[in-house]
């Protein structure tokens, strides 16, 4: 971080907006020194960083409300905060505007077993819903591999997904209703908890939407029966293309395991020392598949995976005997981020998704597009349902080479749109792919984009320039591309 950034904001301004905010905020919930500040200014995407001026720390509604007028008087930016484990750099601050966190909205309102749900504040954290779920038999399902850390506001903005999606499905699928508050200060409730409600689906159009249309106070959430019984296959392939082929030949066969997750043979070894899941580090790609349901259900599903994959040319077969063993061969695929640390100094985590049958040909350019940028990969898919992680390994110490992740990734993500996907399956746009919006939108239906934000927010002060690029942005990102000539973000500090 350079000096610019650490005076990107007015004293005198600072001072009127923290006054504005102590007024209606508790003492110690209005932070602006900058050893204060400091743990706002990224992120999970920590290699874009910015001071923010102001951070407010509301404990309730009434005072989310009241600081939301705040800043809609003094017209000053705000970005909404869960507890910072996005990868998009969504949560990163303005330079002149307040970082509104939730943390402190952290309890669990209402726990009702006979309707399955769980009515709860944004700042709980994902698995803290399922402990506290556990004593009926209920879980919550959506399960990022941050579930420890990250909480359900964070989850509802980027509409955050986890191994068990595919069968399950993503936040947007398991949130029943929000309420929220707009920047007028009006609280609000989408959705209902009953089978539908009236008007339109306004809180499909609010999950996913990084904070831009409003801060959420309050999730219901729905719950589902644990199930008797989950067993994992970890099938390995000599050859990744048999491996991406073995994923859609499951799904071609009429089972929808509860997760079906694949990572190559780079993931594997990076991962195996880290947590010993007894994983096959000679093989190019292992699947881990998961089948849960009523005990019988799930041997007779598993014997049918297991023909798929020895159809598909698997290698070798192990299939979970208790729930320890289960836990163990996840818990591999659930610590794949933290273990690239043994590997590499730093990595950037990208997140599209494809179509299922493309899986092997995506790996495949990977793999030339590592050579092409001199750059290893490590890949983690949602492969179920085509949603890649592919972790760019690089040393933000060496010249250049952070820049030349930015475009391998920037690259994958076009090839992604290219084979029929998208540029993001749960991580968000945020800073990191705004670019990469105008690959794969028109700008017709970009313009339709910020006309929804508009209604919500005409002002434009919740997380602005934020996931939706404008057209001059495009036009500039059209000119990087050809020429390959200018840095993405150039404004914004680096490690």
């Amino acid at each position: 971080m350079n000096a610019l950034t650490e005076a990107a904001f007015s004293p005198a301004r600072q001072r009127e907006v923290v006054d504005a905010l102590r007024a209606v905020l508790p003492a110690g919930s209005v932070l602006f020194d900058a050893e204060d500040t400091r743990p706002y200014e990224c992120d999970g995407l920590a290699a874009f960083r910015q001071l923010p001026m102001v951070v407010a720390l509301p404990a309730s509604e009434d005072q989310v409300v009241a600081a939301l007028k705040v800043c809609r008087d003094l017209k000053v930016p705000i970005v909404p905060r869960g507890a910072g484990t996005g990868l998009s750099g969504g949560a990163m601050p303005i330079a002149e505007g307040v970082v509104l966190s939730t943390a402190k909205l952290s309890r669990i309102l209402k726990m009702d077993p006979y309707s399955r749900t769980a009515i709860v504040q944004p700042g709980v954290r994902n698995l803290a819903i399922s402990e506290a779920a556990n004593v009926h038999k209920l879980y919550y399902a959506p399960d990022p591999s941050s579930q420890i850390a990250c909480t359900i506001g964070g989850n509802v903005a980027e509409n955050s997904g986890g191994v068990h999606c595919l069968k399950y499905g993503l936040t947007v699928h398991n949130v029943l209703k929000i309420r929220m508050v707009t920047i007028e200060g009006e609280v609000v409730e989408l959705g209902g908890e009953a089978l539908d409600a009236p008007g339109l689906d306004l809180l499909a159009a609010f999950i996913g939407s990084e904070g831009m249309l409003g801060v959420v106070t309050e999730v219901t959430v729905r719950l589902i029966p644990k199930p008797q019984q989950a067993r994992v296959i970890m099938a390995s392939f000599d050859d990744v293309v048999k491996g991406g082929n073995a994923v859609a030949n499951i799904i071609a066969a009429g089972i929808i395991p509860a997760g079906l997750e694949m990572m190559d043979k780079t993931s594997s070894r990076m991962v195996e020392p880290f947590v010993h899941a007894g994983y096959d580090t000679d093989a190019e790609a292992i699947l881990l598949c998961e089948s849960d349901g009523l005990p019988d259900e799930v041997d007779e599903e598993i014997e049918r995976m297991t023909e798929v994959f020895r159809a598909s040319g698997a290698t070798a077969i192990a299939v979970s005997t208790n729930e320890a063993e289960r836990l163990k061969f996840w818990s591999g695929r659930k610590n794949a981020f933290p273990a690239a640390g043994r590997i590499s100094p730093d990595y950037y985590c990208m997140d599209g998704t494809i179509p299922r049958k493309n899986l092997a040909r995506v790996l495949l350019a990977i793999a030339e597009m590592e050579k092409k940028y001199g750059l290893r990969c490590a890949n983690v898919f949602h492969a179920g349902d085509g949603n890649l992680h592919p972790l760019i390994l690089f040393d933000a110490n060496t010249p250049g080479e952070f820049h030349r992740a930015e475009q391998f990734g920037a690259e994958i993500l076009e090839f992604c749109v290219e084979m029929g996907g998208t540029i993001t399956g749960e991580h968000g746009v945020g800073m990191e792919k705004i670019n990469s919006m105008c690959v794969q939108f028109s700008r017709a239906e970009l313009d339709a984009f910020l006309a929804l934000k508009s209604a919500f927010d005409p002002l434009s002060l919740l997380n602005p320039d934020k996931a939706i690029p404008t057209l001059r942005r495009c036009a500039e990102y059209g000119r990087m591309h050809v020429r390959a000539g200018k840095l993405p973000f150039a404004d914004l500090p680096r490690f």
